[in-house]
């Protein structure tokens, strides 16, 4: 088990005589590599590490090998926009439309402000479990933090009363190239289960509100298992659970042929003349598939 502790990992259990369900993940190591892959700035690796974290939090709902779970923020704030992607083992994959965006620390606590960031907007939560349409819900951008509108999400799209704390923390690097790294990222995610008791919630929550930010704890020493055990603690909180999680993409050639396919024969045919060839790049790992003229022509048969 300490070798788990030493990667990112996702915790699972309940509290309160099983009236809520906590989940909690460690996502330093695939937040950085999201850094390392797309360059992202510290505001932007706040951001997308936040929604990276979220997406594995909420895989745990996901049953089968073949589910997934896309949380996705349409804003118009300078970022421009950021999707995950996470399937029900915890592999999660991501990008934003400008990763590259900087902005000025908070003045008021001299933080990212991953919020100025965002902007105003939109949150759409769509899970594709297997059915003929994948379950779509949508909700106005409560504050472009994340957490709070993940838990705004909860709450009013799946009635399911939930608090909701992630946290990404950037720190100045000598050694990395861009001159930050990712010290610390996680977050956790606790539900009411049925017939809790409503005074539960406001007690969570203020729970939460008086407790260390989670990068804090984590940044510190402390595993994610450790923080929640922390946080509830007097609430006989159980572990069932302790999985990996990664930054994981599971894009291939074979992927990529299929959706040079999709955009059809004529189109297709356009390129093969045309331009002799086509390089596709995957927008979540940057992986170039390219493919040759005679490829493109075997596609059109």
């Amino acid at each position: 088990m300490k070798d788990l502790y030493n990667q990112d990992y996702m915790v699972t259990g309940i509290c309160a005589d099983g009236y809520a369900r906590v989940i909690g993940a460690s996502t330093r190591n695939l937040t950085q590599k999201m850094l390392d892959i797309h360059n992202t700035s510290p505001v932007a690796s706040a951001a997308l590490g936040r929604l990276l974290t979220g997406a594995v939090l909420m895989s745990n709902q996901l049953k089968n090998d073949t589910d997934s779970i896309t949380l996705q923020v349409k804003c118009q704030g300078p970022i421009g926009g950021l999707i995950a992607v996470s399937d029900a083992h915890g592999n999660v994959r991501g990008y934003c439309q400008n990763p590259h965006v900087d902005l000025p620390l908070r003045a008021s606590d001299g933080k990212l402000d991953v919020s100025g960031a965002v902007g105003v907007g939109v949150l759409n939560v769509m899970k594709d479990l297997g059915m003929k349409e994948p379950y779509n819900g949508t909700v106005e951008l409560l504050s472009g933090e994340i957490a709070e509108d993940l838990s705004y999400y909860l709450i009013s799209s799946e009635q399911v009363p939930s608090v909701v704390a992630l946290g990404v923390l950037v720190m100045p690097s000598e050694t990395a190239a861009c001159g930050y790294e990712i010290a610390a990222a996680g977050g956790y995610m606790i539900q009411l289960m049925p017939g809790a008791p409503e005074s539960l919630i406001d007690a969570l929550e203020q729970r939460v509100a008086g407790f260390l930010p989670v990068t804090v704890m984590l940044n510190a020493g402390a595993t994610i298992t450790e923080v929640c055990e922390d946080l509830l603690r007097g609430l006989d909180f159980q572990v069932q659970q302790e999985v990996p999680c990664g930054y994981n993409c599971n894009c291939s050639k074979e992927r990529m042929e299929k959706a040079l396919i999709s955009i059809g024969k004529t189109e297709l045919q356009a390129i093969a003349d045309e331009d002799h060839g086509a390089e596709i790049v995957c927008h979540f790992c940057n992986t170039r598939y390219r493919f040759s003229e005679e490829e493109l022509r075997k596609m059109l048969e």
